[in-house]
């Protein structure tokens, strides 16, 4: 199951009057409760938690990017590309290779930007917006949280 498919479907659950859906094939069981504070994805070798969306949660699509809060004017504009998945940040394909993006590059909306591994899954994270990379908000191989910001972007 791919991340966005998981994502669908806790989107569908907080939308829907489930209370609850488990789901298990022989790669995998999720586990979805609504107005639980962590449903668990399980893999036979490793397993790995994501944060639960309650029907109180604000409706925006996952990964899309948001307004960054911000205390000067100067920064309002500034967008979020945020990660999707609780996983492992990676700036580049690999250990030897350059980062996909550096801050001052601009990046056009689905270009990959990073990658996000989970559970043994490499997951390109692309940009939902075109604009330019004003800071890298997450260090090299360090872990990140769902919906944690990665990148600020000013819009083109």
């Amino acid at each position: 199951m791919k991340a966005k498919e998981i994502r669908d479907l806790i989107d569908f659950i907080s939308n829907s009057g489930l209370a609850e859906v488990n789901i298990e094939t022989e790669e995998f069981k999720i586990a979805v409760k609504k107005n639980s504070s962590v449903p668990v994805v399980e893999n036979p070798v490793q397993s790995a938690a994501a944060p639960s969306r309650s029907a109180e949660a604000p409706a925006h699509q996952t990964g899309a990017p948001a307004a960054a809060p911000s205390e000067d004017s100067q920064n309002s504009n500034l967008l979020e590309i945020k990660s999707p998945m609780i996983g492992t940040f990676y700036e580049s394909p690999n250990p030897e290779a350059g980062p996909f993006v550096k801050v001052g590059d601009t990046v056009k909306q689905g270009q990959t930007v990073c990658i996000v591994e989970a559970m043994k899954l490499f997951n390109e994270i692309e940009s939902e917006v075109s604009g330019k990379i004003v800071k890298i908000l997450v260090d090299n191989a360090s872990p990140v949280e769902f919906d944690q910001p990665l990148f600020l972007v000013e819009p083109a």
